[in-house]
């Protein structure tokens, strides 16, 4: 559970108060829903990143249902975090597509959530860039927030075999040796694009964040992102690093586009 807005040792158990389907997968989320409820309410589907190192992928989520705690009860929203398939939690193993689709179907579910009425995407790192990609794909996605968004995933295309080790080691595979047709599962490194993604969601609401010292993504990535949608809002914070989850400068220019998109949208 949550208490003032910090997530206590419940653990992931707690944290996993939400199921919902993507294909034939059954997912977790963490649903977080404003004091009171009410009707008309905007919705956010809050996307995590690739996890890494041994068992990331079940410590790489726990930060966000209090970032969704936050925005339920100080701005109002509902706001929902999808544990991907692979994630500790739900079912299935990781695949780029398979994420993607995993997000279009968090959307949809959170759209179909009593008093929810429109629906916004936000994510971090390759979250982010997922967020941009369901956004091509589902057009009734009113913007997106994405922070720390790569590009592309050209260097995971270049050596999906090491991809596939760190998907490992992070827990998101269950399988034995390679995916079954290993040539679908890489080509999806190459086939899937932000920067391609991001001008079939324009005209629509793009926020763009990044540190001007990520030593992961580079900053040119955002420009590049920014270039391609044409009336994006980017905003560069200067001197943060990749995980931006955990620089208050990052979340304050989030939440404050929100209220935005919110205000606008009344």
């Amino acid at each position: 559970m949550t208490t003032a807005g910090v997530v206590t040792d419940g653990a992931a158990e707690a944290l996993e108060n939400h199921r919902f389907s993507s294909g034939d997968l059954t997912l977790a989320a963490h649903l977080e829903r404003p004091p009171g409820g009410g009707t008309g309410l905007p919705g956010v589907v809050i996307c995590h990143g690739f996890p890494s190192g041994p068992d990331g992928g079940a410590n790489s989520v726990t930060t966000f249902p209090e970032l969704a705690f936050r925005i339920a009860t100080e701005m109002g929203w509902v706001a929902m975090v999808p544990y991907l398939r692979g994630m500790d939690g739900s079912e299935g193993d990781f695949s780029l597509d398979g994420w993607r689709d995993d997000v279009v179907a968090a959307v949809a579910d959170l759209r179909s959530q009593p008093g929810v009425d429109m629906v916004w995407a936000v994510g971090f790192g390759s979250g982010a860039s997922l967020a941009i990609c369901a956004a091509a794909v589902d057009e009734e996605i009113m913007g997106v927030g994405a922070l720390a968004a790569p590009a592309d995933w050209s260097d995971w295309a270049a050596n999906p075999r090491r991809l596939l080790l760190h998907a490992r080691d992070a827990g998101l595979l269950t399988m034995e040796g390679a995916p079954p047709d290993f040539g679908r599962w890489s080509s999806a490194l190459r086939e899937i694009s932000a920067e391609r993604a991001v001008e079939s969601m324009a005209p629509r609401d793009l926020l763009l964040v990044h540190g001007t010292d990520d030593e992961i993504v580079p900053p040119l990535d955002a420009r590049v992102l920014a270039g391609q949608h044409g009336s994006a809002d980017l905003r560069m914070i200067a001197g943060a690093g990749h995980h931006l989850r955990h620089d208050p400068r990052a979340i304050a220019t989030l939440l404050g586009w929100l209220d935005r998109q919110r205000r606008r949208h009344a």
